[in-house]
């Protein structure tokens, strides 16, 4: 290689021939171009059955209530916590692109199979048709399920993977050492937010509409067409990506300083000499002086006055000591995410089956309950231009920061806006058993004399919040992550969304056996959703969800950004405040 070619490669990423990525050739808008339109399709393969599949479980499998809430929850939780592995693999052995193609290919084989099972009648179970809620269906056989679950989690096993490369794909095509490629880098998020709106809005209205009108099998056929047509649009776009070379596990990295640490605190008779008195080797020369955050990992650092050295496998640097720091200090903010979308579960399961209850026609239209989220996607396709191009922009004038809006005020807005749903979600239930009460319907198959437009209200607050949070993780995530462990990092976004899922799901579980204890029936059990405390159940979320916002303030306004240059406007030392702007130092 040339000199000016050298000068003119990006440093650590490659194409996808495995040759030197070029400044002039690779990376930028039209490379995070074809993720975004990928994405569409993506979401719309993802969704346009995760939107419906609880229905599609209890009307047409025969799942109780319960059981069928409990089953997407698992199956969405499992997708989302297998983009760490996507994640995971991008890092350390494959790349980001490797990984799309081979987990596009996945998701596909899992839709292929969930199609098959919907369109052979010798694979569905039998037609059942009550005219009581109190009376259920014999469920399918458990040969039938098995083939169920094979087709679910091959799907979930896709999308995880996809989940966890093609954001950090989208987000390593700009240049994060100039202010201009860093904000491109903050409007991509947005933007692939907006992708994921516009996929779902497809799915949740033309696609459900299909699966409710047409048959289950064209609504998995149109999501396996999607994810098909998805894989040529990716490749189109080879020639302008700019590829992260692996460079190994981020997590042997992470266990090789928390054991050395440890090894070196034990053995140390000189603790504070072992921290101070840093060794250098022909390889590493000198090296800077870790910072006081997390002292005990500085024990990681190889000392030089001491008895017993530790083994040269235990060998840290400084740069992995800080590496590993970074990956531990954004933990909490992780875990105090996990509320927040336990949540956002609830726009797929007992929401849904709310709306099934009640009179969804809008004049001579009538609208499939799982076409809910219709709303909350309009929203958050207008609110993130919106917020991109003017809400920014006014920010960054008033704060002057880069930034102006920065990722944990993002996240902590989701926050508050989950809270506020929650409590209106209690609101509403308690007003459609009112009306079934009302009117002598608790045990009627009949729709309740009230629209599902009420409904629609908690899905809003649900979708802002899904917009303010999504967006803001991603973000603070990638930025804040080390460069060698960003797909990893990246996927905790997704991993937040699935411990969500289980914790609905335990939650659940955990409500309906502490209260058979004390009541007739528990909570949340049995066929007829009349029956159900559901009310009770949504104040007990609004309250973990207030105590967990608490959880977060703590932590947010503890952390301090890392530093990506001169040119970041001291961002790294704002204070994260959610009711006033950031002052800084």
């Amino acid at each position: 290689m040339d000199k000016g070619t050298n000068l003119n490669a990006w440093e650590g990423y490659a194409d996808w021939r495995n040759r030197p990525a070029l400044r002039s050739h690779h990376g930028g808008v039209i490379a995070a171009s074809f993720v975004l339109a990928v994405e569409v399709l993506e979401n719309l393969a993802y969704l346009a059955n995760a939107s419906n599949l609880v229905l599609y479980l209890s009307k047409f499998m025969k799942f109780s209530p319960s059981n069928s809430a409990n089953t997407v929850t698992n199956f969405m939780g499992t997708a989302f916590l297998l983009a760490v592995l996507g994640g995971f693999l991008s890092d350390a052995y494959f790349t980001t692109y490797q990984i799309y193609l081979i987990s596009a290919a996945t998701q596909l084989l899992g839709l292929m199979i969930l199609t098959v099972q919907a369109h052979l009648r010798s694979l569905n179970p039998p037609i059942c048709t009550p005219t009581n809620r109190n009376i259920p269906c014999e469920e399918v056989d458990s040969g039938k399920v098995a083939m169920l679950y094979v087709g679910l989690y091959t799907v979930a096993l896709g999308v995880g993977g996809i989940k966890g490369s093609l954001p950090p794909h989208g987000a390593e095509q700009f240049d994060e050492h100039t202010p201009h490629g860093r904000k491109q880098r903050s409007a991509f998020f947005n933007y692939f937010v907006f992708c994921l709106a516009c996929g779902a809005l497809i799915a949740v209205t033309f696609v459900v509409w299909i699966e409710d009108n047409k048959g289950w099998q064209w609504g998995f056929g149109i999501a396996t067409a999607s994810i098909l047509t998805s894989i040529p649009i990716f490749v189109l776009g080879s020639n302008s990506y700019r590829i992260k070379i692996p460079i190994g596990s981020p997590i042997t990295t992470i266990f090789k300083v928390l054991t050395a640490a440890t090894y070196n605190f034990c053995t140390s008779r000189k603790s504070n000499a072992a921290i101070d008195d840093v060794s250098t080797t022909p390889s590493t020369a000198i090296e800077e002086t870790p910072t006081q955050d997390l002292e005990f990992l500085n024990h990681a650092l190889s000392p030089n006055t001491t008895e017993t050295p530790p083994p040269q496998y235990l060998h840290c640097t400084t740069k992995q000591v800080e590496e590993v720091k970074s990956v531990i200090k954004i933990i909490p903010i992780f875990m105090s995410t996990i509320m927040l979308n336990c949540c956002l579960a609830q726009l797929s399961t007992f929401s849904v089956q709310q709306a099934a209850t009640m009179n969804t026609a809008i004049g001579s239209l009538r609208v499939p309950p799982a076409s809910l989220p219709v709303f909350p996607v309009f929203f958050i396709m207008v609110l993130a231009p919106v917020y991109n191009h003017i809400m920014v922009p006014y920010s960054r004038k008033l704060t002057n920061t880069e930034s102006g809006i920065t990722p944990l005020q993002r996240i902590g807005t989701g926050l508050v806006l989950s809270i506020v749903a929650m409590a209106v979600a209690a609101l509403i239930e308690t007003k459609r058993k009112h009306v079934a009460l009302k009117w002598g319907l608790i045990d009627s198959t009949e729709p309740l004399p009230i629209t599902f437009l009420w409904v629609a209200l908690q899905y809003l607050f649900l979708g802002s919040a899904d917009l303010f949070s999504l967006a803001g993780l991603m973000e603070f995530f990638f930025t804040e992550a080390p460069f060698s462990m960003r797909s990893l990092a990246t996927s905790l976004s997704w991993a937040s969304l699935a411990m969500g899922y289980y914790l609905s799901s335990v939650l659940v579980d955990l409500v309906n056996f502490v209260t058979g204890g004390f009541c007739d029936t528990p909570w949340l059990y049995g066929a007829n959703l009349n029956h159900y405390r559901l009310e009770r159940f949504y104040w007990f979320m609004c309250a973990l969800s207030g105590l967990n916002l608490l959880h977060y303030l703590f932590w947010a306004r503890r952390y301090g950004y890392k530093m990506l240059g001169n040119d970041n406007k001291k961002e790294s030392d704002e204070t994260n405040d959610l009711s006033s702007s950031p002052p800084e130092v």
